[in-house]
């Protein structure tokens, strides 16, 4: 298979003994991406972002563009195996973890699977993603809705309008 390039999402909330908090453990991740058979190309600046669902620790986010020889399914179980020598434990959705690897998007465009579904179900509603993607990919597509990054996230960011109707009590 010829290099393909992903869009990785990368997520802590949890310190680590060795690479110390949330901000390091993004910084760590990025190196072992590279460690491995993955060639990081460009990485978004670190945000911190509030938690969604139960977890009262902040996050931080990041997303990379990487390339690889890998196939989908392979490269998710190394993004796991990533994850797991950071301490990623399975358990609560949404609860804290010290690392969280999500593939986004693919340059072989959708993929389906019972392991991998890409483009990653819920990016084009997360704000965490697509804040620090728009940095790094602002002109790739979603094979799924045809928008830009860039799009997206105008869609996402725009404001809603307020409903005025009356409502009966």
């Amino acid at each position: 298979m010829p290099k393909a390039r992903y869009v990785i999402a990368l997520g802590s909330n949890r310190p680590h003994a060795r690479h110390g908090g949330p901000r390091g453990v993004i910084s760590a991740a990025l190196h072992e991406l590279n460690r491995q058979n993955i060639c990081l190309c460009v990485a978004s600046p670190i945000i911190m972002t509030p938690p969604i669902g139960p977890s009262r620790r902040t996050f931080a986010n990041a997303v990379a563009l990487v390339k690889t020889n890998l196939p989908p399914f392979e490269l998710l179980d190394c993004l796991k195996r990533i994850e797991q020598n950071f301490g990623r434990r399975t358990g609560q959705r949404w609860g804290t973890r010290t690392l969280d690897l999500d593939i986004i998007l693919w340059s072989g465009g959708m993929w389906v699977d019972r392991q991998v579904i890409i483009p990653h179900p819920a990016f084009r509603k997360r704000a965490f993603v697509l804040d620090p993607m728009v940095q790094v990919v602002p002109r790739w597509r979603d094979p799924v809705t045809g928008l830009t990054t860039r799009h997206l996230h105008a869609r996402l960011k725009k404001p809603k309008p307020v409903d005025r109707r009356e409502k009966p009590d």
